[in-house]
């Protein structure tokens, strides 16, 4: 992969008249804010610009109006020239906006933070650091693109939620200091905080209970799994979505090395949510079953019955001790 410098992906921007810009699928705050962040920055510079995603933006993030600009289909009777796909570490993970985009003649930008992607455009900015809106915030000022109130809140919900609120190894000196900045725009970090922390719907509050309750422990208690159910869901009335940091907890045990999250997605498919807290790669780990992300955050889907899904990641895991 070709990874082109900030001044290379500025000069795209700027040429940019008419964009579209896509982030992964289930989409999470630092994909929405990245993505939202860039698609107001654009149009605040007189461009046309529109943001897709495959699904809607959870409720928790609509808190912040520009929720409301995610399109889930492609504007017809529209021509773009430029193409951009923010916090996707591999083009398959924009789902059915995967073969427009690769199939797309105009210019095409790859922006993201995680480790394993390859470069699928044919412009790549792919930085390691603990959210894709740290990239952003560089871009957008250096760009010269107006830093509105709008936009640092976008930016600052990416940087505090991929983050982990600021608490993952990988945060820098950099990091606050991009926080600094945005803080100095007018972003909301208590709003933010609020909604991301401190605010969940009723049903979420009671499938958290009942998919604790039944955490499993391997590998001499440094393994973790929790499992949430297609029968949970329907029997708690919750959406999938607001399962985003259940895969946190186990990490608060002394013992647990690695925590595992599975979301049953239809019957023998799970989507695998995994977290380190730094003795195991779990990218590596995820790698194995064609995933991938960060060191010590990533994900894969696997297919199997219950239990021999979970033997295959224990024993993955195994091998990265």
């Amino acid at each position: 992969m070709t990874n082109n410098s900030l001044n290379e992906i500025i000069s795209q921007l700027k040429k940019a008249r008419k964009a579209v810009i896509f982030c992964h699928t289930r989409p999470d705050g630092d994909a929405l804010g990245a993505g939202l962040a860039l698609c107001v920055a654009l149009q605040n510079a007189g461009k046309h610009a529109v943001m897709c995603c495959e699904d809607v933006p959870p409720e928790k993030f609509m808190f912040l109006p520009a929720m409301a600009q995610v399109l889930c289909e492609l504007p017809l009777n529209e021509t773009y020239d430029t193409f951009i796909s923010v916090d996707c570490a591999d083009v398959t993970r924009m789902g059915k906006f995967c073969d427009a985009f690769l199939q797309f003649s105009g210019t095409s930008i790859n922006i993201d933070h995680h480790i394993s992607n390859k470069g699928f455009a044919r412009f790549n900015y792919v930085c390691e650091c603990p959210a894709s809106c740290e990239l952003l915030t560089d871009i957008i000022f250096e760009a010269g693109f107006d830093l509105t109130q709008e936009v640092a809140n976008l930016l600052m919900l990416g940087l505090i939620t991929d983050s982990g609120n600021f608490t993952h190894t990988d945060v820098s000196e950099k990091t606050f200091n991009t926080a600094a900045k945005l803080r100095a725009r007018g972003a909301d970090v208590n709003l933010i905080n609020y909604n991301m922390y401190a605010r969940q719907p009723k049903a979420r509050a009671i499938l958290y209970g009942r998919v604790m309750n039944n955490i499993r422990f391997a590998l001499g208690d440094k393994l973790t799994f929790i499992l949430t159910t297609l029968e949970d869901l329907e029997n708690t009335g919750a959406d999938k979505s607001v399962t985003e940091g259940f895969v946190d907890f186990p990490l608060t045990i002394d013992s647990v090395e690695v925590s595992v999250s599975m979301m049953e997605v239809k019957k023998r498919q799970y989507k695998i949510s995994l977290r380190s807290k730094g003795t195991v790669n779990v990218n590596a780990v995820a790698s194995t079953f064609g995933g991938g992300g960060h060191i010590l955050a990533s994900g894969c889907m696997l297919i199997g019955e219950l239990e021999e899904v979970i033997e295959k990641i224990t024993y993955a895991v195994y091998q990265n001790l």
